[in-house]
């Protein structure tokens, strides 16, 4: 396994191995990674893609390759005995996060599709029927959403513009996100119902 930086990339790196996943963790290296069309635009320019924000992981499906960018976010109280309390999970990212995956994209074309996975590290376990899906790493407990790009930036709003961040709300997040399932012939899941709390 990569050695990443955050435990919510680690926590996700984790997912894709416990369901035979096919990836690359994607590190200074990137480039290399890049399909030979990519190459040769990315020759062109070679500064502006040096610039570029990397995302965090190729992730290789029958029905598409994803180019992922991880969020961690954290979700519920710290102290509560209701875990369905503070339910709002956040969807915000900054606007070079959208940039630099919109040229990623750019550059991998059509055979990719860019997504952003949001990681939310739940303070607590939750109730069956809270989250579709669940996963436990390094003594913390996962659920993953998924938004494609295309998605997101349809949606997207200005969070801060001092911070030059942007957000989808949550009801428009509820509709264009979904759990990130494993892409594999026999993933290792833990079901846990159908319902996922909203910003």
């Amino acid at each position: 396994m990569a050695q990443r930086r955050f435990h919510y990339e680690q926590a996700f790196e984790h997912y894709l191995r416990a369901n035979r996943v096919p990836y690359v963790a994607v590190d200074e290296a990137k480039k290399a990674l890049m399909p030979t069309t990519a190459k040769k635009k990315a020759a062109q320019s070679i500064d502006a893609v040096a610039a570029l924000k990397s995302f965090d992981f190729v992730v290789y499906a029958p029905h598409g390759n994803l180019l992922v960018d991880v969020k961690g976010r954290m979700f519920g109280q710290a102290k509560t005995d209701n875990p369905m309390s503070n339910r709002r999970y956040e969807s915000w990212v900054t606007q070079d996060d959208v940039d630099s995956l919109t040229r990623w994209q750019e550059l991998f074309g059509r055979d990719f599709t860019a997504v952003f996975v949001f990681a939310y590290c739940l303070r607590q376990q939750p109730p069956d029927a809270l989250f579709d899906e669940l996963f436990a790493f390094g003594e913390r407990w996962y659920a993953l959403r998924e938004a494609t790009l295309a998605d997101y930036v349809r949606e997207m709003r200005l969070r801060s513009g001092k911070w030059q961040t942007v957000h989808v709300p949550g009801e428009a997040f509820s509709r264009i996100s979904r759990p990130f399932l494993a892409r594999s012939a026999s993933p290792q899941k833990q079901r846990h119902g159908a319902l996922f709390g909203s910003a």
